[in-house]
């Protein structure tokens, strides 16, 4: 009986070290606040949390984390980015801005149809890429009833040439 006690009381102590453990490994580093992109390229990885995040359903009340991220890039490599499932179940848009002052590629993904984009950092006719956006839209109507999307939170990373 003692020896069954003793074993009880050994696992009840084991099971609280190990739960103390596992709490405080899990509030030492939170979740974002905002979901994160990330960006890949030749080893160097960056996670950005948002530009810019409004209400969805009122897109002038917004947080403005300001955060850009910095990618250096060559022309041999492209870069790879993903966004996690909070803004790809969403119908979500992606930038891509080139040196000339016209030369921004807008492309629109379906909800739940991609996590991952590879992008070309020079493009033939555009030239090289100076960053990348992602923004989640959301439909508003104006005064006149006319609807058009407006991004309600923005995810940046600019690149870096050598």
């Amino acid at each position: 009986m003692k020896k069954g006690l003793a074993a009880l009381l050994a696992v009840a102590v084991v099971a609280s070290v190990a739960t103390g453990v596992l709490i405080w490994r899990l509030t030492r580093n939170p979740a974002p606040e905002y979901p994160e992109i990330s960006a890949y390229t030749r080893g160097q990885l960056v996670r950005v949390g948002p530009y810019r995040y409004c209400d969805v359903f009122n897109p002038t009340k917004c947080d403005m984390p300001r955060e850009i991220g910095e990618l250096v890039v060559s022309s041999r490599n492209p870069v790879q980015l993903s966004v996690p499932e909070a803004i790809a179940r969403a119908p979500w848009v992606l930038l891509r801005a080139y040196e000339g002052p016209e030369d921004t590629v807008v492309e629109t993904f379906a909800p739940n149809s991609r996590l991952a984009v590879t992008i070309p950092t020079v493009d033939p006719q555009r030239g090289r890429l100076t960053g990348i956006a992602v923004e989640l839209p959301t439909i508003v109507r104006d005064e006149q009833g006319n609807e058009f999307p407006v991004p309600h939170a923005e995810w940046s990373v600019s690149t870096v040439w050598p």
